[in-house]
């Protein structure tokens, strides 16, 4: 199934995107047709082509996009924005682990990732849940996945939404991020097919269960080259790791720094 998602997902990144992309809603009805086209040859069935139909623009996804400015903090300033402090935030996170002590030992000893990396990404990403995005997660994607400025890179993640729908793995009106992230860590689309995990055996996966959300997470380190049981410190192997995560370096220091106050 993996060797399969994997080809469809090249097949669609490296074929030419005949649905034309545009930068306003003019022509976004227009696209979904033609889009629907190449969607089903990609294998998306019914259900997500039924999503993909109902599917609209969304401007404040756009409004998100245009406005980005990167994140440019120094790193002191980006923990007081984002964390308030780091002994408050690793209080916080300690008092989350303690609800479940046995299921985030469960992960370091499946996946290699200690429980500090995955609280302080679950905390850093919706306060452990509390935040995951009001926009419906196909407006969201597909808009941006239309719109010409990255079409290239969100189509792939379209597909994989609209496939995801097709498994029941996604809601069609369920709610995400800005750009069609989602559930408790914020994936987008094509890494929780990828690298999706059903922890609770109850025959899907669920980014919007903590249990699958936060194995996903161990998981995708994991593949992604984690070393168990070395430093994540910055210069490590494993803290260049967390790159793939998020390319923002100061994102990368405070995920290390929280965390190593978690597990202490």
């Amino acid at each position: 199934m993996r060797n399969l998602l994997a080809a469809l997902l090249s097949l669609a990144a490296s074929t030419a995107l005949s649905a034309p992309c545009g930068n306003d809603a003019s022509g976004f009805e227009q696209w979904k047709r033609q889009f629907a086209q190449e969607a089903a040859a990609l294998g998306v069935g019914p259900a997500g082509l039924q999503a993909l139909a109902n599917a609209r623009y969304s401007q404040s996804t756009i409004n998100a996009d245009r406005n980005q400015t990167g994140v440019r903090y120094a790193l002191d300033e980006f923990i007081r924005i984002r964390l308030g402090s780091l002994d408050g935030f690793a209080a916080q996170a300690r008092r989350v682990k303690a609800r479940a002590p046995d299921y985030y030992a469960s992960l370091e000893r499946v996946y290699g990732v200690p429980a500090g990396i995955i609280l302080a990404i679950h905390g850093m990403e919706t306060g452990f849940g509390r935040t995951m995005g009001t926009t419906p997660v196909i407006d969201s994607i597909t808009t941006v996945a239309y719109d010409c400025r990255r079409s290239d890179f969100f189509t792939t993640h379209a597909i994989a939404a609209l496939q995801m729908v097709d498994r029941g793995m996604l809601a069609p009106d369920q709610r995400g991020a800005a750009h069609g992230e989602l559930g408790h860590t914020q994936f987008l689309p094509g890494n929780a097919l990828r690298y999706g995990v059903d922890a609770d055996g109850n025959g899907r996966v669920d980014l919007y269960s903590v249990s699958d959300a936060l194995a996903s997470t161990a998981n995708f380190l994991r593949q992604k080259g984690w070393r168990p049981g070395e430093s994540y410190q910055e210069g490590s192997h494993n803290f260049r790791i967390l790159n793939d995560w998020n390319a923002a370096t100061v994102y990368q220091q405070a995920i290390a720094l929280s965390a190593a106050r978690i597990d202490g």
